[in-house]
């Protein structure tokens, strides 16, 4: 049996590949070596254990943090616990993205989750990326930015009255639980994240609107256009951020002059067809 991983900071998606060929999946929490230590990570493993039915002989993990040999090591380290005789490869979820959104073509993958990051693609191997810096310093259109911008304007008073209004009814916030949830407690990124919900049940609200479109602007700025000839190169997609507001990314994208093509909730079915191919080869 095959397992194959895709983990962002919120939750992990797997699917395994029996001898047979026959898929099933499984999901846990989200493992970030970031965010989580080790005891953290071998428990989300373990948690999908009574969904794996088989030996398994290997396992391609996928990553948010996955992206130096000290974070990938930890990671390999709790897998390697779970299952000692398995042949375990740890990568970046960048270049899960890639090879599920571009297959085997050049383009440009990108990723607008809780997070956001970005990549361009030579049809088999990441050969740039614009340094993702986590949503304490960046993430500009990733959920948890577009959430800090949210709460930041209500705390501040600059945004509309109706948004104030409709959040001050939805949510009890004040400054001190907001700063402690953000600065002090496990998970800020992902308790920054949340308030997508509401902005997207709300996203006819001008002010809300122009934040995403403004949040999407941004990243196109310091992610995708960046890249040299980045004109010459399809642009894709994946994450629930860019899937739920596919229809402003798209504006903002035609607005800049970037061809988007893919944009996929998530990349794991591309990623488990990619490796399948790779099998059956």
């Amino acid at each position: 049996m095959i397992l194959i991983a895709d983990s962002g900071s919120t939750k992990t998606d797997w699917r395994m590949i029996d001898a047979e060929g026959k898929i099933s999946q499984a999901r846990c929490g989200g493992i970030n070596p970031y965010y989580h230590d080790h005891s953290t990570i071998l428990s989300q493993i373990e948690s999908v254990l009574p969904q794996i039915n088989g030996d398994v002989k290997k396992i391609f993990f996928y990553g948010a943090g996955c992206s130096n040999d000290a974070n990938n090591a930890k990671v390999h380290g709790a897998i390697s616990t779970v299952f000692p005789d398995a042949e375990i490869k740890v990568d970046h979820d960048l270049l899960a993205a890639a090879h599920a959104l571009c297959g085997e073509e050049k383009g440009i993958a990108c990723i607008l989750g809780t997070g956001a990051n970005s990549c361009l693609y030579d049809g088999e191997n990441i050969v740039d990326n614009v340094t993702s810096l986590g949503y304490i310093m960046a993430d500009e259109g990733g959920g948890s930015y577009i959430g800090k911008r949210l709460l930041s304007d209500y705390l501040r008073r600059n945004m509309s009255e109706s948004v104030s209004e409709k959040m001050k009814k939805r949510f009890e916030l004040s400054k001190e639980d907001v700063l402690k949830q953000v600065y002090l407690e496990e998970g800020g990124s992902k308790y920054l994240a949340s308030f997508s919900k509401f902005i997207f049940q709300n996203i006819k609200e001008p002010y809300l609107y122009k934040l995403v479109y403004d949040s999407f602007s941004e990243f196109f700025e310091k992610n995708v256009m960046k890249y040299e000839n980045h004109q010459q190169y399809k642009v894709h997609f994946t994450g629930s951020i860019a899937f739920y507001y596919s229809d402003i990314l798209r504006q903002v994208a035609n607005d800049k002059g970037v061809v988007v093509r893919n944009i996929i909730e998530s990349p794991i079915a591309g990623l488990t067809l990619f490796h399948q191919k790779q099998i059956q080869a």
